[in-house]
This record gives structure tokens, C-alpha cells and sequence, in this order.
């Protein structure tokens, strides 16, 4: 399971240290974050201990109307045993029984000066970011006319160099070879090329390429949502292909499903133009445009009008 350190939140978000160095690096598995109010006011029989503690202006205010006694006892509560951090916002004191309780359990303390909604909001982003499902898939994808485009297919069946044409036809590689993806939001996958061969393109006979020297910046982007998929494959005589584009079929990565397209590879086709219109078309499919079902309506109607003129 993905997980985040209390120090790459401190990095991140350029956080202050107070207390609790020690478990500076405590493991965050999760993107949930707690406001302890209640917890505060005495009420732990639910507390979600293992998520981010967040305090704001309302929770320290309120703690410091407590007795000196009921004081450290809160705090010594919040410092649970697998509380990975507390947070204190709007560059507030941090009261001084959170930072003993802090440094008996090795639970770090840091604050920001950043309103508590606004710090909120950019935690959340940056875990939800960094904690998403991932997985890695052998292809290429293409940023072609704003539709991040997958190719798939096996070894040797000229995806790369399917790439190489798309780039030069002023399109944008994002990934060659293995595609790191990660799932940032319902139905929402974003592919990412692995750092050690990010803008790099294999040709075979020819090696390795850099794609942002020979092209430009233009000619490379670092991360795109994934829309389309579409397999190559070597022509088969003896299998039957999609003729009207009628129906579609989709592809699961992570529990998401996305549309996909098998395109047959033989001497003389285009595949990069082939891929490029592929594009086009699905985004004209999503814009309420399908010219395959334009086409089977139009035939019906031509079908019904014969038949009644027999009849």
C-alpha cells in the first residue's frame, strides 16, 4: 500500500517543527484528516487516532478554557500511539501540554500560518495525489489533440515508432515503453512516465532517443489523463474487425473502465493516422457526435422505406 511520511508533509507544505522529532517519520496510509473538537471537550470513544490531527482556531481557543489537569490529559490522549501527526493552523502558539504529550510519545507537532480551510484543502490534494491506486503498464501514451491515448500491444508491433510519427506531427509523448498510472478521482486515470526514462523513446535499430532535444519542450508533457486505449495487433485473416465502430469495447485498469480499440497492423496502413483520427473521433463522440450511429440510422430509414414501397 502507497504510503506518505510526516517529513515529506513537513517538505511539501514547508511546515515548522515544534515538537516530537522523533517520529518525524511515521507512516500516512490514509487522506482523511481528523478536527479533534469533541476529543478535546473529553469524548474519545471514537477518536480516529490514526489520521492527520488537524487543530484550527476553534480547537485551541476552546482548549484553552479547560483546567490545567483536563489539559494535559487531552493532549496525552491525542498523542495516541499510531497518531502519524498534529497539526497546528493560522501560525498559533502550540499550547505547551500538546508539546510535552508531543515529545513523551514521539508524536511530531507542526504548524503552518496558513488559515486551517485553505491548509485543509491543500493537504488533502497532496495525499489524495500521493496515496492514489497505481499501477504500471507496458505501452506508450500520447497526448494527441488533448485525448491522452494508450497504445497497447506486444513487443515488436511498432508502438514506439507509431509514437515517433505522432510526435512529429506535432503531438506529445508522455510515456514510452512503461507507464506508471494512478487513479486520482472517480473514473479518472493519470499516466506518468517513470523518472529514469521520462522523455526517452526506444526505436528499434536505432536506440534510445531523447524526445525533448530532437523536438522541443513542445513535444513532451509529464503527466496526461488517460481516455483511450487502443491495442495493436498483427493482421489476422481469419479473424472478424470492427467495420462501423458500432461497439465499443472497454479495458479495467484499476477498477476503472476505459474505452478501447484494436487496430490491426500490416504493411501499407497508416497507424499514426489511423490513431490520430481515433482521437478526433472520440472526442467528437463525447461532444454528442457519433457517425457510426448516424450511419446505422440513416440505413434503417432507408431499409424501412424500401420495405414499405414493396408492400
Amino acid at each position: 500500500m502507497s504510503h506518505v511520511t510526516t517529513k515529506d508533509i513537513k517538505e511539501h507544505l514547508n511546515l515548522t517543527l515544534i515538537s516530537g522529532e522523533e517520529g518525524i517519520g511515521r507512516h500516512i496510509s490514509m487522506s482523511d484528516i481528523s478536527r479533534p473538537g469533541i476529543e478535546i471537550a473529553g469524548y474519545f470513544t471514537h477518536y480516529p487516532s490514526n489520521r492527520i490531527q488537524l487543530l484550527g482556531k476553534t480547537e485551541i481557543s476552546f482548549f484553552a478554557l479547560l483546567q490545567p489537569k483536563e489539559k494535559s490529559e487531552r493532549m496525552r490522549r491525542l498523542c495516541a500511539q499510531d497518531t502519524p501527526v498534529i497539526i497546528v493552523s493560522h501560525g498559533m502558539d502550540v499550547p505547551k501540554e500538546l508539546i510535552a504529550a508531543s515529545n513523551e510519545s514521539s508524536v511530531p507537532v507542526l504548524t503552518t500560518s496558513l488559515p486551517t480551510t485553505r491548509f485543509s484543502s491543500m493537504l488533502t490534494n497532496f495525499l489524495e495525489s500521493r496515496l492514489a491506486p497505481s499501477t504500471a503498464v507496458h505501452g506508450v501514451l500520447v497526448d494527441i489533440y488533448g485525448v491522452g491515448v494508450l497504445i497497447t500491444g506486444k513487443s515488436g508491433v511498432g508502438k514506439s515508432e507509431t509514437a515517433l510519427e505522432l510526435v512529429k506531427r506535432g503531438h506529445r509523448l508522455v510515456a514510452d515503453d512503461c507507464v506508471e498510472i494512478r487513479q486520482e478521482g472517480e473514473d479518472t486515470l493519470v499516466g506518468s512516465a517513470p523518472q529514469l526514462i521520462e522523455h526517452l523513446l526506444e526505436i528499434r535499430g536505432l536506440g534510445i532517443i531523447d524526445i525533448m532535444t530532437l523536438f522541443g519542450a513542445s513535444a513532451i508533457r509529464s503527466y496526461k489523463r488517460i481516455t483511450l486505449v487502443i491495442e495493436l495487433e498483427i493482421w489476422d485473416e481469419k479473424k472478424t474487425y470492427d467495420r462501423l465502430g458500432l461497439e465499443e469495447e472497454k479495458m479495467e485498469i484499476i477498477n476503472t473502465a476505459i474505452t478501447k480499440l484494436t487496430v490491426p497492423v500490416r504493411p501499407g496502413r497508416n497507424i499514426a493516422v489511423i490513431i490520430e483520427v481515433a482521437a478526433m473521433n472520440h472526442r467528437l463522440k463525447k461532444m454528442g457526435v457519433n457517425a457510426a450511429e448516424d450511419f446505422a440510422k440513416r440505413l434503417n430509414d432507408v431499409i424501412e422505406q424500401n420495405t414499405e414501397v414493396d408492400y
